[in-house]
């Protein structure tokens, strides 16, 4: 089972840039498809971009354009640069494997709004 450590968000304005990082540990990591998700208040957990083990991308329709998912698999690490951001986009941000979800780690919290 591996840890998931998301950090990075923060209270930006509308039009800003966040980049949010996820640090996992485990074996896996290296083949493993990964996401990012999100969670808004009264909403379910979406996901919103994922990365499969060779870099391939695909994004929801609501983010496509705007954020841009990277993985270093050296680092163990994922990242998502967040631009353009709007207010709906505030929500809690988690990452995880696509498939075969892990336990959820805490999340960061980005909050958009002026």
């Amino acid at each position: 089972q591996a840890q998931l450590v998301e950090s990075g968000g923060g209270l930006v304005q509308p039009g800003g840039s966040l980049r949010l990082s996820c640090a996992a540990s485990g074996s896996r990591f290296n083949i493993s498809a990964m996401g990012w998700y999100r969670q808004a208040p009264g909403n379910q957990r979406v996901l919103v971009a994922g990365i499969t083990p060779g870099g391939t991308t695909n994004y929801a329709d609501s983010v496509k354009g705007r954020f841009t998912i990277s993985r270093d698999n050296a680092k163990n690490t994922v990242y998502l640069q967040m631009n353009s951001l709007k207010p709906e986009d505030t929500a809690v941000y988690y990452c995880n494997r696509v498939v075969g979800i892990y336990a959820w780690g805490q999340g960061t919290l980005v909050t958009v709004s002026s």
